[in-house]
């Protein structure tokens, strides 16, 4: 093989391996969904905590008549 030969064999397996390793690239991920909007206190929340707090009265008031 001739000196001619080797280098432009050399350079033709250069490009190629420039051409591979660009090839190789990572897609980027894609980006995270968008967080869902905030959500207002419905007239729901209100009425359990109304429901919690009068049925814990009334556990209190049931254990004191126990007690007594």
């Amino acid at each position: 093989m001739t000196t001619r030969k080797k280098r432009i064999l050399t350079v033709v397996l250069f490009v190629l391996i420039g051409f591979i390793g660009f090839a190789q690239k990572d897609v980027p991920p894609p980006p995270p969904p968008t967080p869902p909007p905030g959500l207002s206190i419905g007239v729901n929340a209100f009425f359990l905590a109304g429901l919690a707090l009068i049925l814990g009265i009334k556990k209190i008031l049931k254990k004191e008549r126990i007690n007594f």
